[in-house]
């Protein structure tokens, strides 16, 4: 094999992990809270909406 047919090798991703791996001070929540306590507040607010007007 020659060196032209060779293609470069994919970027690896060990910038990307090490980013995720930092700690970082502050609040931790998890995102299915998260996720829950939003769907809560929309409901929430569309039952006030309903039943006040």
């Amino acid at each position: 094999m020659s060196d032209s047919n060779k293609s470069p090798m994919p970027a690896s991703s060990a910038g990307l992990l090490t980013f995720f791996n930092e700690e970082t001070n502050g609040v931790k929540i998890r995102p299915e809270i998260v996720l829950i306590a939003s769907i809560s507040l929309i409901a929430v607010s569309i039952a006030i909406n309903i039943l006040f007007t």
